[in-house]
């Protein structure tokens, strides 16, 4: 879930998430930290739980200024990312700080140009629906990744660091199906 929680705007808290989800008719709907995550179970299609899930968001939350959005992995496609990744890439937590920046709507030839990495300080790379993007911890304040956030692109996007991308606990609870 993209566009909720931030800023003080648009608070949809965990345990009201879950309970939202299962009104919905979803089960085993469990959240990660407070990062947007969300792992359930469903028999239907990545779509309709996309545009299920959106829909109730925005009836639900007070302002809609286009960046509440749902992005819906499958099981497959998120071990995907996470085990066909960059070889290293997230290895180094205490010199690099690493994100997975999932698509929505877009792909990474579109995405990609927005992105304005600072030689030295920057590294993006992109793959199937994503965009893993790493940025030295040691001169992470001459980073210029954060310049994206003011392209119409980064409402495409949602971001996870990459410890919550690859965090045992989703691969582990995450369903077969979406």
């Amino acid at each position: 879930m993209r566009g909720i929680n931030v800023g003080g705007k648009n608070k949809v808290p965990m345990a009201d998430r879950r309970q939202h989800l299962e009104e919905l008719g979803f089960s085993n709907g469990t959240t990660y930290r407070a990062s947007g995550t969300v792992m359930l179970k469903s028999d239907k299609r990545a779509r309709e739980i996309t545009a299920r899930i959106e829909n109730a968001l925005l009836k639900r939350c007070t302002r809609d200024d286009g960046r509440i959005r749902v992005e819906v992995l499958t099981r497959k496609h998120h071990n995907a990312v996470i085990d066909h990744g960059l070889r290293g890439f997230g290895e180094q937590p205490e010199h690099y700080h690493s994100d997975a920046r999932f698509l929505m709507g877009t792909d990474s030839a579109q995405a990609i140009p927005v992105f304005n990495p600072r030689e030295g300080v920057n590294t993006i790379w992109p793959g199937d629906g994503v965009i893993c993007s790493q940025r030295l911890r040691s001169k992470r304040t001459k980073s210029r990744l954060n310049t994206i956030i003011a392209t119409p692109e980064y409402t495409s996007m949602t971001i996870r660091s990459w410890s919550t991308t690859r965090a045992r606990t989703i691969k582990k609870q995450m369903p077969r199906q979406a």
